[in-house]
């Protein structure tokens, strides 16, 4: 790829000069380094190569011509995969609506996620996979990969078999409809081949059936609505053990799924901005702004909707009160719960069979419904991020079929062979751990995005959101934190200690690598001990102009 074309000046020196959109002035790019690689490699091709043009409206503050032009990315990476339904349902049953406020923290933090992430692709030209692929060392890359690869499907392709298993009475084997998943998934992929606005349009009809399926389950079982406001606003988890503690932590890695952010920061790509004009570039982080509020907005109702949904019907309810309602209802469904006083647990399998049970044959089924939008929609978007992370972090410039083959792959052999050896009614706990998973990824995305957005040379952000980043940096990592002492205190075994120990060492090292990296983009130079880049200085596009120079 061309960083900039090299002119010579009157006194003889070499001048680069790079076009970055909203560029401090003030930067020097006379240091500007080449890519890793080649000096003239081709531009990064992607799915998304249709730009969507703006309409021009002069003398406006705000147009919902051109609010409609921007919408569209936002949605796409705001869709609730089945793994996070799993969790909301699992919160509900296990904690009631005590962790209602959780989801809301986790929403807001998302939104700054996801903001700096559209800032990101909007000025500089690049996603976020990319700016990786130039800002780190290459062992580190490969981390990175590995980070925002893992669990990125699994969920959704057991999640949509499952809601297949359900919808077709169990006679469609879980295998099956993985299978099933797989041939759909790469069927809609193709979509975008009729225009990038068929394609997001699909998308919002998925998340309206999403809507309509779970908001179908808020009204039938009418939880307290005091509740669920105290709930919302009121942060408090009295009781709480362990369970409650993984399920909050869970949470904040459903809602802030990492592999989004990497998404979302190229979809921004596929709008008509000239990231030379200052005005332009401003204009669009705002409509990309509201497009994400919008649909995060949509997203919170949905996790509030199924949350608000098992709290009140089934929190504190035992196996063998639902036995009792199951075989009352005469459902094929009972031996899946235990005739005992053991607390009940579900999953999206069982929670749809327990809601058939209470609330009859239509909740199971609109259930499954919902939960097979939620699934073929998360995988779709899956598979786009397995695109940009692969294109970005290792710099592959494979056939577009290739791409699709190696990252559906990583998905979904690891979840055909959990579908052969593991039944569709005992796979509760592997949604669980893969959102916390994605929960200990969270702070590396931050510090990532803050690295890169916060970047005096590159105008992004205000000090103030810079310092409110760094807060929510420190939250989260607390969190994750407080959730792994807590986990590591359960485990009871010395050689399960010490890997937890190992693990926790390398986690937190990489985690003070990356917040050294954040701190130096923040202002403090005295950090920098010449080892590292800032991003102004790697950031490049595919034009050429002379607006950064000294």
């Amino acid at each position: 790829m061309i960083l900039g074309k090299t002119e010579e000046n009157a006194s003889g020196d070499h001048e680069v000069s790079v076009s970055l959109g909203v560029i401090n002035p003030a930067c020097n790019n006379s240091s500007i380094p080449q890519s890793r690689g080649a000096h003239t490699e081709e531009p990064f091709t992607t799915y998304f190569d249709e730009k969507i043009a703006v309409p021009e409206e002069k003398h406006s503050c705000f147009s919902f011509c051109k609010l409609w032009a921007f919408t569209g990315p936002g949605f796409l990476m705001s869709i609730v995969d089945p793994g996070n339904i799993e969790c909301d349902l699992q919160s509900g049953a296990l904690a009631g609506f005590k962790l209602l406020w959780v989801v809301l923290f986790s929403t807001t933090v998302g939104l700054l996620l996801q903001s700096l992430a559209a800032r990101l692709g909007v000025v500089t030209g690049l996603h976020l996979a990319e700016v990786c692929h130039r800002q780190y060392p290459k062992n580190h890359i490969f981390l990175l990969f590995g980070l925002a690869i893992i669990g990125v499907d699994m969920q959704e392709v057991i999640g949509s078999a499952i809601a297949i298993n359900l919808l077709s009475g169990g006679r469609i084997p879980l295998w099956g409809g993985v299978l099933i998943t797989i041939a759909d998934t790469l069927i809609f992929l193709f979509l975008d081949k009729y225009g990038l606005r068929k394609l997001e349009a699909f998308f919002g009809f998925l998340i309206t059936i999403m809507a309509l399926t779970f908001g179908y389950e808020y009204v039938t079982v009418k939880p307290s609505q005091a509740q669920v406001l105290q709930g919302m606003f009121l942060p408090s988890c009295s009781g709480c053990r362990t369970p409650q503690i993984i399920q909050a932590v869970a949470i904040v890695g459903a809602v802030i799924t990492p592999h989004n952010i990497y998404l979302h920061s190229a979809l921004v790509k596929s709008r008509q901005v000239d990231r030379a004009n200052k005005q332009e570039v401003r204009e669009a982080n705002k409509y990309f702004f509201i497009d994400s509020c919008i649909a995060l907005f949509v997203s919170f109702i949905i996790n509030i909707f199924v949350i608000s949904v098992f709290a009140e019907a089934f929190f504190e309810k035992t196996n063998q009160q639902v036995v009792a309602v199951c075989k009352n209802s005469s459902s094929a469904h009972t031996h899946l719960f235990p005739d005992d006083n053991s607390t009940l647990t579900v999953d999206i399998y069982k929670g749809g069979v327990v809601l058939g049970c209470y609330f009859g044959p239509a909740a199971l089924y609109i259930w499954a419904v919902g939960i097979l939008a939620a699934g073929q929609s998360s995988t779709m978007t899956g598979t786009y991020s397995g695109q940009f992370v692969m294109e970005g972090f290792l710099n592959l410039k494979w056939s577009r079929f290739a791409r699709v083959s190696l990252t559906r792959s990583i998905a979904i052999i690891p979840a055909l062979l959990i579908a052969v050896f593991q039944d569709v009614e005992h796979l509760t706990g592997m949604n669980d751990f893969l959102n916390v998973l994605q929960s200990l990824q969270c702070p590396f995305l931050f510090m990532n995005r803050l690295d890169y957005s916060t970047n005096n040379c590159v105008d992004s952000f205000d000090r103030g959101w810079r310092i409110l980043g760094g807060i929510v940096v420190l939250v989260v990592c607390s969190i994750n934190m407080f959730f792994v002492v807590v986990y590591v205190q359960g485990l009871g075994h010395v050689a399960l200690y010490v890997v937890a120990a190992v693990v926790s060492v390398a986690y937190l090292s990489f985690l003070f690598y990356l917040g050294w990296q954040c701190f130096i983009a923040l202002g403090m130079s005295f950090l920098d001990c010449g080892h590292t880049v800032s991003i102004s200085k790697v950031l490049l596009t595919k034009e050429t102009t002379s607006g950064c120079t000294k």
